[in-house]
């Protein structure tokens, strides 16, 4: 039995998908989901819904009961992450559960300098822990999702003709979150990469200086790109009423960009996928092109 947790998010519900077409029945999956309520659409495809809390380890343990492998997606609850993944890695230890797949992130600065500290504090303790447990697992470092550049360029570019974002010269090798989905229902239906870790970046990293340059072609206009600081950078999303907890997490992923922590390369997806993940520009190209 392949258990889901985060089966209503996109990523849990993606892989779910990906699963299914790739031929693993519906009574060989379960669903982990935090209501009843949210568990009737999959109930509906045959699929097996188990409710659980990650605040609630009695909730996983019974859970968890029956499961060989478990697609653990991080929680995006920041100020309870770090318990909550204790809650997740202890059950799955007290079960005894085969295989643990976990989504980390990809990064270059494990120290507490890294201006995504306050994302990888958690995930850096989820994946000693996972080590430290003796559980069988894989580690997924997923780079930011290419779905949410579009935010960092911005949805009326076109029309101000310019990007602003405190990113400097960095560049990013970010990944469709469908990309990294599917492979993640890939390995759920392999035994072969036990205590591997795989680098969920794209296989070309890229600026924007030349996604300006890509879209000043697409559309016949003359886009800039700006690189503010990062306290301007701030201050204007704040004036725009931007939420501030927003405001941290978009300030401190550019800051990661513009000193080179996303920019790492990897044909890790294109091996596991069997093609290459769809690239930065090709995407750009699709979103500001309709």
């Amino acid at each position: 039995m392949i258990l889901i947790t985060g089966a209503t998010g996109q990523f849990g519900k993606l892989t779910i998908d990906f699963l299914l077409q790739k031929g693993v029945q519906p009574s060989e999956i379960l669903a982990l989901v935090r209501t009843e309520a949210a568990g009737n659409s999959f109930q509906e495809r045959g699929i097996g819904v188990r409710v659980a809390d990650y605040n609630d380890k009695g909730s996983l343990l019974l859970a968890f009961q029956g499961v060989t492998k478990l697609l653990f997606v991080s929680s995006s609850d920041l100020a309870n992450r770090l318990q909550q993944h204790k809650n997740v890695v202890e059950a799955a230890a007290e079960i005894g559960i085969d295989h643990v797949i976990y989504t980390s992130f990809q990064r270059k600065n494990d120290s507490e300098n890294s201006p995504l500290w306050q994302v990888a504090e958690s995930h850096l303790a989820t994946e000693n822990w996972i080590k430290a447990s003796g559980l069988n697992y894989t580690i997924l470092k997923n780079n930011l999702y290419l779905d949410f550049v579009p935010g960092f360029i911005g949805e009326k570019v076109l029309e101000t003709g310019v990007i602003y974002v405190s990113a400097g010269t960095g560049k990013l090798s970010a990944v469709l979150r469908s990309d990294m989905a599917e492979a993640a229902a890939v390995l759920l239906k392999s035994d072969a990469h036990t205590a591997k870790e795989f680098n969920f970046s794209n296989d070309t990293a890229v600026s924007y200086e030349e996604i300006a340059a890509e879209l000043s072609q697409l559309s016949g206009k003359s886009i800039n790109f700006v690189s503010p600081t990062v306290e301007e950078y701030q201050t204007t999303l704040s004036s725009y009423g931007v939420p501030a907890e927003v405001v941290s997490i978009f300030a401190a992923f550019a800051d990661a960009q513009a000193q080179g922590q996303l920019d790492t390369v990897s044909n890790d997806l294109s091996n596991i996928l069997g093609r290459k993940p769809v690239s930065m520009l090709d995407f750009v190209r699709q979103v500001y092109a309709s």
